[in-house]
């Protein structure tokens, strides 16, 4: 009778006993599990950070043109780089035939009245650009009447306006196509979304946005390219004025 409580305590000691030692093994776990996910979460946020650091605007333009359809972006952008060519070779142009046109008038005023015709003939064939051109097709004709030389200025005035104009019709042209190709793609794109809706049977938010893709991103880039180049031509059209 003495023993048996004894025993009992012992064995009701040996449950505790163990508990113990159990507990205090699953805290290192938790805590380690703890640490574990803290880490991975820094290292997820760190390699995010790194991936929008790296990824620039060229990284997102160019992700933009390939969901917009090489094909269509390609030729958008053909249209843009043709366009600017042609806009920076009228630019060099006009600005190498730029003068001040007052200033070349007021020389030949005074020319003619203290030193005579040559003289400002010589003054307008060692002055660069159309203007005095213009005005040396007027002094060759001056002994021959004022309707003769207006009539003289007003046809070489249009040849030089011309040549001042040449190219600018690629300039209108490339502006028409910019978002005549937008929306081309646009249609296309549109086409290629009710395609898959009909092969899927279902209208599914994962099928729709590939074409959609497509359709907005040709036409934003389209309208963009027309814009560009529509600013260029009218500075090119103000300095021919």
């Amino acid at each position: 009778n003495t023993e048996t409580p004894v025993t009992t305590n012992a064995a009701a000691a040996k449950p505790t006993e163990k508990a113990t030692p159990d507990t205090a093994a699953m805290m290192p776990v938790s805590s380690a599990d703890s640490l574990l996910d803290d880490a991975m979460l820094e290292l997820s946020d760190t390699t995010a950070i790194d991936e929008m650091a790296e990824g620039g605007v060229y990284t997102r333009l160019k992700s933009k043109f390939v969901d917009g359809g090489v094909l269509f972006m390609s030729l958008i952008s053909l249209t843009l780089i043709l366009g600017l060519a042609c806009c920076i070779e009228r630019i060099v142009y006009l600005s190498m035939s730029e003068i001040d046109a007052k200033k070349l008038m007021r020389q030949l005023e005074a020319k003619l009245k203290n030193e005579g015709v040559e003289s400002a003939k010589a003054l307008c064939r060692d002055t660069r650009g159309p203007v005095a051109s213009i005005c040396y097709q007027g002094l060759l004709r001056i002994d021959e009447g004022m309707e003769e030389i207006e009539r003289s200025v007003g046809s070489y005035a249009s040849v030089q306006l011309g040549n001042m104009e040449k190219g600018c019709s690629w300039i209108t042209l490339f502006i028409a196509m910019a978002p005549s190709l937008g929306f081309l793609g646009t249609v296309i794109g549109m086409v290629m979304s009710f395609d898959q809706i009909e092969v899927a049977g279902d209208i599914s938010p994962t099928i729709v946005p590939a074409g959609m893709k497509v359709a907005l991103i040709t036409t934003i880039f389209g309208i963009i390219t027309a814009l560009i180049l529509q600013l260029f031509y009218n500075y090119l059209q103000s300095k021919i004025d």
